[in-house]
């Protein structure tokens, strides 16, 4: 799992100044977030379930394309050097190379994401508000989301959660003294909940690493939201917490 932050996409301060300016709905602001995602981002259409597809990918085994139609229940997965943008009923998601998402329903019928199961991989997420809190599960954590945008990277021994915003609930799996309720305006306090600690210390800080206020931004338009934060000036690269 990686400790360091990406490095920022020059093209990316384009748009962070246009928004900093205030400029959300001219031309100059549409042009730069097409310059910098490739198109200019807006709600998908009703069919429409991938916003970008770069390498290859999977849906339930099968090859995923720009035209294949993701669902709750489904599991979605990334090649190396792989990276899928889309969007399921009302939640979006960046899911990073290498990665495996199961996407799983309330019910047998209901078109409603009730959690997901990441065992391995690194994912940006954004969910609208809903009268049930959402589970997502690690091999080290599960973590109980209720209209927040989170980011994660899963492997075996340890998960790197951050509450980009909104409330979240995390407990280590292995150990039930190690819980902890993290309330975000912006990338307040990312952690690591590890396994294999003694009991109450499997949840320890950590630094803001590897997702940035842009790819929230773009998945929030995906699904017809803005986040719940102001972008700030032209100094600005990606979000930092010194812990």
């Amino acid at each position: 799992m990686s400790k360091s932050g990406e490095a920022d996409d020059p093209r990316r301060r384009i748009l962070v100044h246009a928004l900093s300016l205030g400029a959300l709905t001219g031309i100059p602001c549409m042009n730069a977030r097409a310059d910098v995602f490739g198109s200019t981002p807006s709600k998908l259409p009703a069919g429409q379930s991938i916003y970008r597809l770069s390498g290859t990918g999977t849906i339930n085994g099968t090859k995923a394309t720009l035209s294949s139609s993701i669902a709750p229940g489904d599991t979605v997965e990334t090649g190396p050097a792989s990276e899928m943008v889309f969007a399921v009923a009302g939640s979006a998601y960046v899911l990073r190379a290498s990665s495996k998402l199961e996407i799983q329903k309330s019910s047998a019928t209901a078109l409603v994401v009730s959690g997901l199961r990441m065992l391995t991989g690194r994912v940006l997420a954004v969910f609208g508000k809903s009268a049930q809190p959402l589970r997502l599960q690690t091999f080290t954590a599960t973590i109980g989301i209720r209209g927040t945008g989170v980011y994660l990277e899963s492997d075996p021994e340890q998960t790197y959660f951050c509450t980009c915003y909104g409330v979240t609930d995390i407990a280590a799996t292995a150990d039930k003294q190690s819980t902890e309720t993290v309330s975000a305006k912006h990338h307040d306090k990312p952690l690591y909940i590890v396994a294999g600690a003694s009991a109450g210390k499997n949840i320890r800080r950590a630094p803001f690493i590897n997702h940035n206020d842009q790819e929230l931004m773009l998945i929030e338009t995906l699904v017809g939201r803005t986040p719940p934060f102001v972008f700030p000036g032209d100094d600005y690269s990606v979000p930092r917490r010194d812990y």
